[in-house]
């Protein structure tokens, strides 16, 4: 990339936050990702519920869930507008409250239509969730804490997916389904309405446009970089991928390959998301450190990816009920994926910080939805021609690790011209 160090400094500020106001402005962004991906992963714990219920298909209940990410992907290049245009508060206050009617119909949907509706009006209330924060971050905190600052909003995001797994199994006698999502509408009421008044006001005093400036102006400038499109790839085929296999495919992966009972599933879920949050919890420790011992994002990617690769064919191969185990290492791995996502979005300058963390999450989302679809679409494909569920699942999980070598290889022999290695290869937020 040929765009100035100096292009690429933080907009000036009056001050930074510190103590209870730095602590405050975080929890309540981070309140907000942690019903987020509360609500992305549920479908995973329900889904037999869901299936009982509606009599759905594995094509189908990947859909549905799916909804989720199509309406999430769709939103991002808006996001990225409103973000840039009217502040990381009043576009994510907004947007929570879309996110709690969409809850509120999927909770008394009496058919699969309006469960795809409430469920994709869901996607687009939280939608910018984290990109507000990490949008907001960047005005109110130093460079330096960036990596960390992201590595933190993961650990309280896959906090809300352990939320999802035995608390959610252990609430479904009491509430059912529809009551915990009437209850996520509150929830998501209340931090709209904490983020509205407690978050400061001075990033949105920072935000006017130059004079005549196109609304969509700056995606062109993110999307015409080879380095972008260089690194999204093996994202959209891991990280995406991850996502889907976490927010919904593990669940079924446990019952009809492992051959767990729904509770047993939903323990082995919340292990799985323990683990991963202390993946996550690591990597914000780790991170600052990374730089010091000259260990660049391609280090991390190709040790992210090839680890990725390597436990997938395991788990599609073992043939053991202890083999749900190897998805624990699974999610230590992907969280390297991360400091990729904040490498590429750092790497532009800050008045175009709201649509590069948008334009590449607009095309990590709409992989989530190809992937998460288009695997129950391939399973039942499968099964059609196997004759069981569990040799399907294994297939489509080879199919999947053939696409993402090809992924992997094109990331190591790629090389935009132009492109030349950072004169100081760092991890967090500078670039």
């Amino acid at each position: 990339m040929g765009t100035p160090r100096s292009a690429l400094a933080p907009a000036p500020v009056a001050t930074r936050l510190t103590g209870r106001a730095a602590f405050a402005v975080f929890s309540l962004f981070a309140g907000a990702y942690f019903l987020s991906y509360a609500l992305r992963a549920i479908n995973a714990v329900i889904a037999p519920e869901l299936i009982a219920r509606f009599g759905l298909t594995n094509a189908q209940l990947g859909a549905l869930s799916s909804a989720y990410f199509l309406a999430f992907a769709l939103m991002q290049l808006p996001l990225g507008v409103c973000l840039d245009r009217f502040g990381s508060r009043r576009t994510n206050a907004l947007l929570l409250l879309v996110s709690a009617v969409g809850c509120l119909i999927f909770a008394t949907a009496q058919d699969t239509a309006a469960l795809w509706g409430g469920r994709a009006l869901i996607g687009v209330g939280v939608c910018g969730a984290l990109m507000s924060a990490l949008k907001g971050y960047r005005f109110w905190y130093p460079p330096e804490h960036q990596g960390r600052l992201a590595a933190w909003m993961l650990v309280v995001g896959t906090g809300g997916a352990m939320m999802v797994t035995v608390p959610v199994e252990l609430a479904l006698p009491l509430l059912g389904w529809r009551g915990l999502f009437v209850l996520a509408a509150v929830a998501l009421v209340i931090v709209s309405a904490g983020i509205a008044v407690g978050v400061p006001r001075d990033e949105e005093r920072s935000l006017a446009p130059p004079a005549g400036e196109p609304v969509w102006s700056g995606f062109g400038q993110v999307y015409r970089s080879a380095e972008f499109w260089r690194w999204a790839i093996v994202s959209l085929s891991m990280q995406s991928h991850f996502v889907a296999l976490q927010s919904l495919w593990a669940g079924p992966w446990f019952t009809q390959v492992v051959g767990m009972s729904p509770g047993e599933a939903a323990a082995a879920l919340f292990v799985f998301n323990g683990v991963l949050l202390a993946g996550f919890l690591g990597l914000g420790w780790a991170a600052p450190g990374f730089e010091r011992r000259g260990w660049t994002v391609m280090h991390v990617a190709v040790a992210a990816s090839l680890g990725f690769i390597g436990l997938q064919t395991a788990i599609a191969l073992v043939d053991s009920r202890w083999a749900w185990l190897l998805w624990l290492p699974l999610g230590v791995v992907s969280t390297g994926f991360t400091l990729v996502q904040t490498h590429v979005a750092m790497i532009f300058p800050p008045s175009l910080t709201g649509r590069a963390f948008t334009g590449y999450n607009l095309l990590i989302f709409g992989g989530i939805f190809l992937h998460q679809w288009l695997f129950g679409v391939v399973a039942d494909a499968f099964r059609a021609s196997l004759g069981d569920a569990a040799s399907a699942f294994r297939a489509t999980l080879l199919v999947w690790v053939a696409l993402q070598l090809a992924a992997f290889l094109l990331l190591l022999a790629w090389r935009p011209r132009g492109s030349r290695p950072n004169p100081r290869p760092e991890l967090e937020s500078r670039s």
